[in-house]
């Protein structure tokens, strides 16, 4: 797997997982008397999650928020959970345009896609939160070295305590395994994250195409949150789906089923990925 430049991704020149001029540790810049100034996207910051509480920490002086909370606030924990999964894979997302490379030419063959947003996914089992495309698309830059005339796509699903994030690209991408390869090397090389389960492929149990499936663990608030992830890639489109649990944040990586794990995501490609018209 190709290791991606780490000074760039993207958003600015800041490392994937880390807020555009945010201070050491994830904090927010504070503006006069400490005040934290609105976000890019009013006073919610990207996935719905408030800008004084990003990604599950508290300013500097402030308690972290506690991510095991009791079932009644299982809401809130799920917009954290939610936040940083969708951090990180924002972060991936950028890095398969950005850092894409070895030449190659546009690829013409073959079916071309584009990835949706449903409003549910897998017979109702998940439910749109939230359409994050339009903030995605505002990040994410639409030509890389092999990838060209980008547009991004995703949405925060949930089921249950599963939160979901669905994202991609989409538009004539040159070399297929080289943009799953820097998606996924953008979200294990975000600040915290540590690879549990080494990415490899699985052939759904039904068939159709391999997908690319691994464990990262990431360190919010003091606690090691697990995130399992599948992705896929064609030349068209580069995309991913990770979740992680707000009843079992914590759970081992390794007891992680990524077969089981695969063969939903097969399905939910097949949903998000549909043929592109025009």
């Amino acid at each position: 797997m190709n290791t991606p430049q780490q000074a760039n991704n993207g958003f600015g020149g800041v490392p994937s997982g880390v807020p555009q001029g945010g201070q050491p540790g994830g904090y927010p810049p504070q503006g006069p008397g400490g005040q934290v100034p609105p976000g890019p996207y009013g006073p919610q910051g990207p996935y719905g999650v408030p800008q004084q509480v990003p990604y599950g920490y508290g300013g500097p002086g402030m308690v972290p928020q506690p991510l095991q909370a009791p079932k009644s606030n299982t809401g809130k924990v799920l917009g954290i959970v939610g936040a940083v999964v969708g951090v990180l894979v924002l972060g991936g997302v950028a890095s398969a345009v950005v850092f894409q490379g070895g030449g190659g030419s546009k690829q013409s063959a073959g079916p071309k896609y584009r990835i949706t947003v449903p409003q549910s996914l897998v017979g109702g089992k998940y439910s749109l939160a939230k359409d994050v495309s339009q903030q995605m698309g505002a990040q994410v830059p639409s030509d890389g070295v092999n990838a060209h005339g980008m547009r991004a796509a995703g949405g925060q699903y949930t089921g249950g305590t599963t939160s979901l994030v669905v994202s991609g690209i989409y538009g004539t991408i040159d070399d297929p395994e080289e943009g799953i390869d820097h998606m996924i090397n953008g979200m294990t090389k975000s600040p915290g994250v540590e690879v549990a389960v080494p990415e490899k492929k699985f052939t759904p149990s039904e068939g159709g195409e391999p997908l690319t499936c691994g464990v990262d663990v990431k360190a919010v608030a003091g606690q090691k949150v697990t995130l399992e992830f599948c992705t896929w890639g064609t030349s068209s489109t580069t995309a991913s789906v990770a979740q992680t649990d707000a009843a079992d944040l914590a759970k081992a990586p390794e007891s992680v089923d990524l077969q089981e794990l695969a063969d939903e995501t097969s399905k939910i490609r097949s949903e998000v990925q549909v043929p592109a018209t025009g």
